[in-house]
């Protein structure tokens, strides 16, 4: 159902069962997949594809021009995955010429006056919460979640099943499977909860709670760290997930904290 109070440009590719309130403006190079509903006022711009059943409520904007100086007019794309809802006055720009687009996963919850800036991609089943603010280039692996409030420099890359505190300021790379608090931000111990009710083992919870322990508690380089883990510790998806993660990080792992972990 299309509103006669909205503006769908004839050309734009809008799937079947398709729920689309009114004063909501949807330009020429827009897909919306089946069965989405699109709250009013919401404005989705050329480069827009949406996947099916999604929710995008009042007043967001989808796929606008990045706030980037050298974007110069080309086309690029915002891509939102499957099941995923964007809440009230979330802004999601397009790519540059860097990546070509901007990428949110399925199943998501991008929750109100969310910000995700040009060329971010945004892993499945994370949860942004309100006022988060992505800077461009950003890179969220799958199960995250980020506290409302916190703002993210650009070019930063966060581990999957990873909780940062809200109001964090995240200026480093988060590795995986861990909890991030405090200012600057840090360590402060396994992501043990959400794990749990993603069916992670206590035993694998055991496993990188020891890995974290020597990157993070032992006050080893992390250079030093990461051999220890890599010829001490048993070999597991997870444990090279988290050496990969270190090894290929640019702008460095956020700060040791040696208050203990949870």
């Amino acid at each position: 159902m299309i509103s006669k109070l909205a503006f769908v440009h004839p050309e734009a590719r809008i799937g079947s069962n398709v729920h689309i309130e009114p004063f909501v403006t949807i330009n020429r190079d827009v897909e919306i997949g089946d069965g989405t509903w699109i709250g009013s006022s919401v404005t989705i711009m050329d480069g827009a594809r949406i996947g099916k059943n999604c929710r995008i409520f009042p007043g967001a904007v989808i796929s606008a021009i990045p706030q980037d100086l050298k974007y110069k007019g080309e086309k690029t794309t915002a891509e939102i995955g499957d099941y995923t809802t964007i809440r009230e006055f979330v802004t999601i720009n397009k790519g540059t010429q860097a990546s070509g687009k901007t990428v949110v996963g399925e199943n998501c919850l991008i929750m109100a006056y969310v910000h995700i800036a040009h060329d971010c991609v945004v892993g499945n089943h994370c949860i942004l919460a309100n006022g988060v603010t992505l800077a461009g280039h950003i890179i969220i692996h799958d199960h995250a979640i980020i506290g409302g409030l916190t703002a993210v420099h650009q070019f930063v890359h966060i581990g999957s099943h990873v909780m940062i505190s809200g109001g964090s300021l995240v200026r480093k790379d988060v590795p995986p499977y861990v909890k991030a608090a405090r200012e600057p931000l840090s360590y402060i111990g396994i992501n043990s909860v959400g794990l749990r009710r993603r069916g992670f083992s206590n035993e694998k919870i055991s496993e990188l709670q020891n890995i974290y322990r020597v990157i993070f508690l032992e006050k080893h380089r992390y250079s030093r760290a990461l051999e220890i883990v890599e010829n001490e510790m048993p070999v597991s998806g997870e444990r090279d997930e988290i050496i990969q993660f270190v090894k290929s990080s640019s702008r460095g792992i956020m700060k040791r904290y040696a208050g203990g972990e949870d």
